[in-house]
């Protein structure tokens, strides 16, 4: 009888590989410091001993984990451990962890295959799979790999690779079931009983016709509950939410949530059936979204394996790092060009940072929202303006409030100094004029990062934080120039 799995078993699947790999380096190092100069065959013997005992618990327990788990722990050891877990796999399993595996981890796993080991765990894996992973394979290996597949099979794999990677068509599945309007319900069942399993996420057959062309869907609730003398013509779906195999998945995604599907057929341009989209699929799509994005927000080309090299993970983070870098020499300039403000006014250096830093925060609250509704596409030119107008008056009465707060305590801080009513009257509206500035920056970048194609994250934060440190220090030391000259 099976132990059920938890949701979290891939932690403790962590815990326990790593407590044993930990136990196997202090044994093994144990034996090996062993000082017996007149035994030096006896202790190599113990020590071939007690590494292959380590060895066979360490094998039994990985043979014991899901492939999601053991791709989970793999991406979580550093590269000598990767290995020796990765080598006592079973090679039947191994295409299942492959396909489970992060982008960034792969190749290093792979790398770690004979080539002739990789052909024989590529050729237990789908067409779509191979299609996922094909430009992590060696060279000449896919080649190989399609000699080894059935004519249905390597059209399958030649369609899968034909589409974009961000489309539907690269993720969606080969395997469904169809079949014809005109016969009954008792000749579906006598059909579906010939399969030794359902494909994963059958929540309904799609009915087609002789050209492959999709009339309907027939759900499996719906042919149970039917008397088995029933027509499908009469008893299928005529209005399926169908998906096409160019159109975005991030649009597919956002139609599964909407509809709560399991899953839903793809159509190619003439309205052929070519496959189908599964929830798995999705909730796969939904989280590399979401992982690009965090990445993105903190300026990182692409994801990076936890244990890369030095250079490789310090070359991701350099772009961005320059801009950061150029930025700051920007608002230091800024700074400098007040100097004989500040030297005058002491107290505004130490209030700065307050100007930029609610700015800073207001600004990623704007552009957090916008970035959420143009992933949902819920941004259109007929609500930009209204949209704009909102944000400003919003904008406008945090700045207000705000700024007066702000204003208040600095008041209240340097009360007796001679300067408090103008450091209160100079702070509240630099606040507020800061607060717009990163409305309209919050705004601004991500729309115009969208409407260029790229990324409404990308980098975001790094330019919002650059507008607000420099304009608010520009505005907050402007107006006290202005405001103490006057005075």
């Amino acid at each position: 009888m099976s132990t059920p799995r938890s949701p979290d078993s891939g932690l403790h699947a962590l815990d326990e590989v790593s407590d044993l790999l930990r136990r196997f380096r202090i044994e093994d190092d144990l034996v090996h410091r062993e000082q017996l100069p007149s035994a030096e065959d006896r202790r190599g013997l113990v020590e071939t001993l007690v590494h292959r005992q380590h060895r066979a618990a360490l094998a039994n327990r990985i043979a014991q984990i899901h492939a999601a788990d053991i791709a989970y722990v793999l991406e979580a050891l550093p590269p000598e451990e990767r290995a020796m877990v990765w080598s006592l796999v079973s090679e039947s399993q191994q295409g299942d962890v492959l396909v489970e595996l992060a982008e960034s981890v792969r190749p290093s796993i792979i790398e770690l295959c004979s080539r002739e080991a990789l052909i024989r765990v590529a050729l237990q894996l789908e067409p779509d799979e191979l299609a996922a992973m094909a430009e992590d394979f060696p060279a000449g290996v896919l080649e190989r790999v399609q000699q080894g597949l059935s004519v249905e099979e390597r059209e399958q794999l030649r369609a899968a690779m034909s589409y974009p990677e961000d489309s539907v068509g690269a993720w969606m599945d080969f395997e469904m079931i169809t079949i014809r309007d005109d016969v009954t319900l008792e000749v579906v069942l006598r059909y579906l009983r010939r399969f030794e399993a359902l494909p994963d996420h059958t929540d309904q057959i799609f009915v087609v016709d002789r050209s492959e062309r999709l009339r309907g869907v027939l759900p499996l609730d719906q042919l149970l509950i039917h008397e088995p003398e029933g027509r499908v013509v009469d008893v299928m779906r005529t209005d399926p939410i169908s998906l096409r195999a160019r159109e975005p998945v991030e649009d597919a995604a956002q139609a599964f949530e909407r509809y709560d599907l399991v899953s839903a057929p793809v159509l190619d341009e003439t309205g052929r059936l070519v496959g189908r989209l599964v929830v798995s699929e999705v909730v796969d799509v939904i989280r590399d979204q979401s992982d690009a994005e965090t990445l993105s927000r903190a300026g990182l080309q692409d994801d990076e394996d936890l244990f890369a090299s030095v250079w490789a993970s310090a070359r991701n983070r350099w772009l961005w790092l320059g801009v950061n870098l150029f930025t700051a020499f920007v608002a230091s300039r800024v700074i400098g060009a007040f100097e004989g403000t500040i030297e005058r006014v002491v107290a505004l250096a130490a209030l700065m940072p307050v100007v930029a830093g609610i700015a800073g925060n207001s600004g990623n609250q704007t552009m957090t929202i916008i970035t959420r509704s143009l992933a949902l596409n819920q941004i259109n030119r007929n609500t930009l303006g209204r949209l704009f107008a909102k944000e400003l008056a919003v904008a406008t009465l945090n700045g207000v409030v705000w700024g007066s707060l702000a204003g208040v305590f600095v008041w209240m801080l340097y009360l007796g100094t001679g300067q408090e009513s103008l450091l209160a009257f100079t702070m509240m509206l630099a606040i507020l004029l800061n607060l717009l500035i990163a409305a309209l920056i919050g705004l601004g970048v991500p729309l115009a990062l969208e409407r260029m194609g790229r990324d409404p994250a990308m980098g975001a934060s790094v330019l919002l934080t650059f507008t607000t440190d420099s304009l608010g220090f520009l505005i907050f030391l402007g107006l006290a120039s202005l405001f103490f000259g006057l005075a």
